[in-house]
């Protein structure tokens, strides 16, 4: 009722009302200084001077109070810097009463009282502000003490914006503690709540206070960090939740509330920064093509390339669904982009000399593979000839035509490879440094680590297997591999375009690897689940192919790699062309003849003649 009356007053009647609680609270100060410095009775000997400081007052502090815009101020909302005016506005005031009243001779006014009206009047007028904003926030009043019950992890600003949204929606919960690991702020309370413990008291205290929900309020906390406090969460029955970034709620992208724990958020990495002038000079005004379009780096690559203003995107899979999805999507958010699309296959010569002639793209992102380690082991021909044979198709293609650049998406499991899948992307990178030399055309490409969400990786399988109540299978306990998010990954590949000069890798510093079972672990405590009790994993030996952990660099690139920002650049290898051109003829007619065995022997060859 009260929310409603104070937002139906108009602001004219609002200010006078605020001018006449403060006209009040003036007097009342100034009459209280008088009786507290003469012990409750005014002397008739000082009336003259009581009269002389009250005319002063009168004409000096409403005067001064609207200079400072005290009158404009929604009490509601009373912050510090509320506070501050007041306490500015009364020192003004104060000195220009004493001013005042030495003109008006009051030569011998009392000076304590001075004093003691600075004090009372700076408590009265701030006190008129804050008790209207508990009024408002209502902190005990509109508490549902059967609502869920809410721990906070993070006692910094973002938590403490966090508790007062909590405050003003009771309907969200309530919040009963923090936990923080400053072990200065233990047993502290803040806005009512109290800080009852670090990180490794979460399970404890959860038991205690049988919490229904816990929201991580660390947004910019490290990804170990991150997986170390999910940890302890994962331990209670509660429900995780993470708050948004503080300078994105500032700038008015998110609204003050938890959300769902997403898999990026176990990786708590900055995304690696992009040179956009850089990035726009070779993409503005230019027919870009994009292989593998449909697939989650392909389609990514096609939604960051839209904002650099492409002349045409060319979007080209054998998918047709989810081309078909991609065109929809870029018809509602990018309706002035020009969009083509080709339904086929990179190994289909006739189709890529007829997209090229007739289009003449500029630009090429490369991100059509095979990429599934365990289908690729026991199809090594297919590898070959879509990853090998078919890549060498589009880097033929874009160096006749004459393609400004070419960005071939790679992989972690091109160093060293042990796997089939590994090898095909290993000898892709070989044909396009051999192609780049003495080629207009600057070829590059980039090599990820397993991007989270993207058809190829553990993440889509976990949740899979999680949505259908188990098991979650992993190969061995102890495998590891580098996590990176699909933005991540379509940045780094945009930067390596501008990079590039012709031939070079280009790897992101993707900091530590992370074990296979943690991701694991933490989806399952994700889903509101627990380990065990109602999602077993079951650990089903290691694939043909597999290792245990991934490499970025061979042994001799990472002698020659120099590193720009967050991103290594590995200068183009010498390769004997004539030999490579040789070896790679007898793959092909080896992978025509379907001889399976004979190709994964070739394509250890070809490896081991430059590695």
């Amino acid at each position: 009722m009260k929310k409603g009356f104070r937002k139906d007053i108009p602001l004219y009647y609002r200010k006078g009302l605020i001018f006449f609680a403060h006209f009040g609270a003036i007097l009342f100060s100034y009459l209280v200084s008088f009786l507290l410095r003469f012990e409750f009775s005014l002397p008739k000997d000082d009336s003259n001077a009581f009269y002389i400081g009250l005319i002063g007052l009168v004409i000096t502090k409403p005067v001064v109070f609207w200079f400072f815009g005290l009158y404009r101020g929604l009490w509601a909302y009373a912050s510090i810097d509320d506070l501050w005016k007041i306490i500015k506005a009364n020192i003004m005031a104060s000195m220009i009463l004493i001013a005042s009243v030495v003109i008006l001779g009051g030569a011998g006014f009392p000076r304590s009282v001075f004093i003691i009206d600075f004090f009372l009047c700076t408590c009265l007028v701030g006190g008129l502000r804050f008790v209207s904003r508990l009024l408002k926030e209502g902190y005990y009043r509109n508490y549902d003490f059967h609502s869920k019950k809410v721990l906070i992890v993070g006692a910094g600003e973002t938590g403490i914006m966090l508790l007062r949204e909590y405050h003003r929606n009771p309907s969200m919960g309530r919040v009963i503690g923090f936990m923080d690991d400053d072990r200065v702020k233990l047993n502290a309370i803040v806005h009512g709540v109290k800080i009852l413990g670090s990180r490794q008291d979460i399970p404890k205290i959860s038991e205690k206070y049988e919490v229904d929900e816990i929201v991580i309020a660390m947004p910019l906390v490290r990804g170990d960090e991150m997986r170390n406090i999910l940890s302890y969460c994962e331990k209670t029955p509660a429900k995780i939740k993470i708050a948004p970034q503080l300078n994105k709620i500032l700038s008015g992208k998110l609204v003050i509330k938890p959300r769902e724990v997403q898999p990026e958020d176990l990786l708590g990495r900055e995304t690696v920064s992009i040179d956009l002038k850089g990035v726009s000079a070779y993409i503005k005004d230019k027919v870009v093509l994009v292989t593998g379009a449909g697939g989650s780096i392909g389609s990514e690559i096609a939604r960051q390339i839209a904002r650099f203003e492409p002349k045409e995107v060319i979007l080209f899979d054998h998918h047709e669904n989810f081309v078909y999805f991609l065109i929809l999507e870029f018809k509602v958010k990018y309706p002035g982009i020009r969009i083509k699309t080709y339904i086929g296959d990179i190994r289909d010569v006739g189709l890529l000399k007829q997209i090229f002639s007739k289009n003449k793209p500029q630009v090429v992102f490369h991100a059509a593979a095979h990429k599934h380690v365990p289908l690729m082991e026991e199809n090594p021909v297919a590898a070959a000839k879509n990853n090998i044979f078919g890549s060498r198709n589009l880097i033929y293609a874009a160096n006749h035509y004459g393609a400004e650049r070419f960005i071939l998406i790679s992989t972690d499991k091109a160093v060293n490879p042990s796997s089939v899948m590994g090898m095909s992307k290993r000898i892709a990178e070989m044909i396009l440094q051999a192609k780049a030399k003495g080629s207009k055309t600057k070829f590059m490409a980039v090599r990820f680590g397993n991007v989270l969400g993207s058809s190829g990786s553990v993440v889509p399988l976990f949740k899979k297997q999680i949505a259908e109540g188990g098991p979650i299978t992993i190969t061995d306990p102890n495998v590891e591999r580098y996590f990176m998010s699909v933005r991540e990954a379509v940045m780094l590949v945009l930067q390596a375009g501008a990079l590039g000069q012709g031939g070079e890798l280009f790897i992101l510093d993707m900091g530590e690897q992370i074990k296979v079972m943690e991701i694991a672990k933490n989806l399952i405590a994700l889903s509101g689940l627990t380990v065990g009790k109602d999602i077993e994993i079951k650990i089903i030996g290691m694939r043909p192919g597999e290792k245990l952990s991934e490499e970025l660099l061979l042994d001799k690139e990472k002698d020659q790699a120099s590193k720009h920002e967050k991103i290594y650049t590995n200068q183009p290898q010498e390769l004997d062309r004539a030999l490579l051109g040789k070896r790679l003829k007898e793959l092909k007619h080896l992978a025509d003849m379907m001889n399976s065995l004979e190709v994964i022997k070739k394509m250890k060859e070809i490896i081991k003649e430059k590695e």
